[in-house]
């Protein structure tokens, strides 16, 4: 007999059988099973995480700093034409008709005391150009102790043409045009102002710098660096690419004129010579030691000292510093600024005539060599009228990388419902919190050191900071309070 077994009816009461795992093979997994659960999050880059306080000096350099620049643009371009500026307004002074052969200079200089007799003779300069007048510099008792009187006198007839208070061999106009330049004719205190825009301005240029190639740099050319983003709609995109173009354009040249203006700044200034002390690179000058005055000799005069200077090969326009006391030398050098280099200089004995010792243009450290460069290249005067041009180009594109700057501030301001607006800032405040104690410290070493070296940049970049600092505590304290009475 056969028996059947009756079908199993599931138990309502019983758990569900659970299936067994599938287990496949390791070349059958997707791939990111084979990763670990978790991965620790990238560390960020030293510059991620300067970007932002880089980002916020910028800002407050651009927006503070930048109305300064602003001056300084403006006087300088009215200064770096100065030379052809005096030439116009004192022409009947300065310029002369050939007409022979020149009278001998100890006739002109006693021309110039003869007509200002309570002055004493400093120096004679003798021009190169056969149409221009022979300076003679004379030291007046009611003039401060920078100021001369120059009497331009006729070479050919030693006809006093007139006379002019003068600087440095500068007439009143270029003397008030540097003024205006230097320290907005304010003294001393005035100096402040252009030792503020120079020591800021290579802070915004390489902080622009820094922040323009990081964002232009990932799969650009270089070609993307030097020109406006092609195409870009109009607002602010276009405004920041001509301002970061344009400034990567003059980044060498603004660096270049904001070291070479520093070198002779009140503060910064001070700091440099004693640099250029240390590395023994100070610009050589004669001893020039005075002589014994030898019993009932007759001094030479002027022209005899001028002639040893050309017999020791100086040339150009020469000027002549004649002896305060007895036994004092006579000092020839050559004083031309541009190119070529003619910076000789000789000392002459008053009885002799005889050249007892010279600094030649090869003999200058070459910290001194440079330092005389930049400075003649700094005002316009190391290639002439190219060198001018040059600086006014620089000086209009600075004003219109500014102008863009302040555009791009406008063009971020968020309008208000009531239709009034707020300016902003370019970056959260604050930056210095959120930096690593290795970085933070690396800040704080490069501003003691840049405090140190400009002093004015210095005390304005800490102040700044902490005023970032504070602001950005207010600001996170605002948000946490808003935040809190929007969640009740």
């Amino acid at each position: 007999m056969t028996t059947t077994s009756e079908p199993t009816v599931p138990d309502p009461a019983a758990p569900p059988a659970t299936p067994p795992p599938v287990t496949l093979p390791p070349q059958a997994l997707p791939p990111q099973t084979l990763l670990p659960a978790t991965t620790a999050p990238a560390r960020p880059s030293t510059w991620a995480l300067l970007r932002p306080l880089v980002l916020r000096i910028h800002f407050y350099a651009g927006v503070l700093v930048a109305p300064f620049l602003v001056v300084a643009c403006l006087t300088g371009l009215a200064y770096v034409f100065s030379p052809q500026l005096s030439d116009l307004v004192y022409r009947e002074q300065f310029f002369t008709e050939p007409a022979g052969a020149p009278r001998p200079v100890d006739e002109q200089a006693a021309a110039a005391l003869g007509a200002h007799p309570d002055g004493a003779l400093a120096s004679v300069v003798v021009p190169s150009d056969p149409g221009r007048t022979t300076s003679v510099v004379l030291s007046m008792p009611d003039l401060t102790d920078d100021r001369e009187l120059t009497v331009y006198v006729d070479p050919y007839t030693a006809e006093v043409r007139g006379a002019l208070v003068t600087w440095s061999d500068y007439g009143p106009l270029q003397t008030t045009l540097d003024d205006l330049h230097r320290n907005l004719l304010l003294g001393d205190v005035g100096r402040n102002y252009s030792e503020l825009a120079a020591s800021w301005l290579p802070v915004l240029v390489l902080g622009g710098l820094a922040l323009w190639i990081g964002r232009r740099r990932a799969g650009k050319k270089a070609r993307a660096l030097l020109l406006p983003p092609a195409g870009a709609r109009p607002g602010r995109s276009r405004v920041l690419g001509w301002h970061g173009a344009t400034g990567i354009w003059l980044a060498f040249a603004l660096l270049f004129i904001s070291a070479t203006g520093l070198t002779w700044a009140a503060h910064a200034g001070e700091r440099f010579s004693a640099a250029v002390t240390a590395l023994d690179g100070r610009t050589p000058d004669l001893e020039a030691a005075p002589v014994a005055v030898p019993a009932g000799a007759t001094p030479i005069g002027v022209d005899a000292a001028l002639a040893a200077g050309r017999d020791a090969g100086l040339v150009g326009r020469l000027r002549v510093a004649a002896p305060v006391e007895p036994g004092e030398l006579f000092q020839v050098e050559e004083n031309a600024d541009g190119v070529p280099i003619q910076k000789d200089k000789v000392a002459v004995d008053p009885f002799t005539g005889q050249v007892t010792e010279r600094i030649a243009w090869e003999d200058f450290p070459l910290p001194a060599q440079l330092t005389s460069l930049g400075i003649s290249a700094h005002m316009g005067l190391l290639f002439g009228l190219p060198n001018q041009l040059a600086l006014a180009a620089m000086a209009l594109g600075l004003l219109c990388v500014i102008f863009w700057g302040y555009r791009m501030w406008w063009q971020r301001r968020p309008a208000r419902a009531s239709g009034s607006a707020r300016l902003t800032a370019a970056a959260p405040r604050g930056g210095l919190r959120t930096l690593p104690l290795s970085v933070l410290l690396g800040v704080v070493a490069v501003t003691v050191a840049v405090g140190w070296a400009a002093p004015v940049l210095g005390v304005s970049l800490v102040v700044l900071l902490v005023l970032d600092a504070v602001s950005g505590v207010r600001t996170r304290r605002r948000a946490a309070t808003v935040s809190g009475v929007r969640r009740t």
